[in-house]
């Protein structure tokens, strides 16, 4: 598997750009671009894993999360400067829809085939819970009531406070949870895997990040062109390209990696990759998109559609109702999958 995912990024990538200089076409591209970046995330997962193992749980499902939503980022500022604010916006729902369904349900199911029951920190699961209530039924919600009394200019300026207060909230809840109360979160119950080598040492781990991440962003630049076609040509509407394609494709690392760790009985790692991604993205990289978009042709402010609303608060809410005990099995995963292909094929037909 390793040499296959080799393959596919030093060959996919330099398709890509001859593909671009070439000119081929746009589902030629889509395919290529879609290869390449996942098979890019495999080695940024495979880095931040061997990070983790040097760091500790937290602090490597926190590497984890952020280098996979790097890509995810990278393919967002492209897509908002070419005005797609649509597909920006529903790709973030599609990121926190496909972490906390998806990526926890499959890591639940995963671990679970293997595991009859797996536990990871209640402190944990609380704090998650919390936060989650704060970002996406709170700070989501506000907008977009408020919105419906404002003009554009107003609701984008509300938007722009929205955005420093949430990026303060989560630069507060990291130095409160790694530093100040750091002994509350850290792990009695260390799995015997938490010992085994790292795959890569710490420098070549870094190394491999950096230039996994420039490539991504090329290859990500290339993808956003595509997406004007390729909805015409299959009838997939904007908000679907970002909820489902573009969210699988960008978190692609954090999906193999969650299940990974899980699959390893690791769940702190797991649950914090698939939960710390959603925070991170709901707390971090939208605001910071907001405040991107300041700069761009196109201001995005932070107000969803109802559809996505409703489905990222009913997501938070199954979450934490199913990991609140600190417990997870085989059942509740299938239970948070199903939930996640029934949204998709809502998506779908909307």
């Amino acid at each position: 598997m390793d040499r296959i995912m080799a393959i596919l990024a030093f060959v996919g990538v330099p398709l890509v750009g001859i593909g671009a200089f070439l000119h081929w076409s746009a589902i030629t591209m889509f395919v290529l671009c879609c290869i390449a970046i996942i098979a890019l995330s495999g080695y940024i997962g495979r880095a931040t894993e061997s990070l983790a193992i040097v760091s500790g749980p937290r602090i490597g499902g926190l590497l984890n999360a952020t280098f996979g939503n790097a890509v995810e980022l990278i393919i967002s500022i492209f897509t908002l400067k070419a005005g797609l604010v649509g597909i920006v916006l529903a790709s973030l729902t599609g990121s926190v829809l496909g972490n906390l369904l998806l990526v926890l349900g499959l890591s639940f199911f995963a671990g679970g085939i293997k595991f009859q029951r797996q536990k990871f920190s209640l402190h944990d699961a609380r704090y998650n819970s919390g936060l989650l209530i704060f970002a996406i039924i709170v700070a989501f919600v506000i907008p977009e009531v408020f919105s419906m009394s404002m003009n554009p200019r107003t609701t984008f300026n509300l938007s722009i406070g929205i955005s420093v207060i949430l990026i303060a909230i989560y630069l507060a809840g990291l130095f409160f949870k790694l530093v100040t109360h750091r002994g509350v979160f850290s792990s009695s119950d260390v799995p015997a895997e938490e010992t085994e080598e790292p795959e890569w040492t710490k420098g070549r781990s870094i190394l491999v990040l950096l230039v996994a991440t420039v490539a991504v962003a090329f290859v990500s630049e290339q993808l956003v062109h595509t997406f004007e076609t390729l909805g015409e040509k299959f009838g997939w509407t904007e908000l679907f390209i970002g909820v489902i394609i573009v969210a699988i494709v960008g978190n692609a690392a954090e999906h193999v990696s969650a299940i990974t760790m899980a699959i390893k009985n690791r769940m702190d790692v797991s649950v914090e990759i698939a939960v710390g991604s959603t925070l991170q993205v709901a707390m971090f990289v939208a605001p910071i998109l907001v405040l991107i978009s300041i700069f761009m042709p196109v201001a995005m402010p932070l107000v969803f559609t109802i559809p996505e609303l409703v489905a990222m608060i009913t997501a938070a809410l199954l979450v934490i109702n199913l990991s609140n005990d600190g417990e997870s099995n085989w059942f509740e995963g299938l239970i948070l999958f199903a939930a996640y292909i029934i949204m998709g094929i809502g998506f779908y037909l909307l």
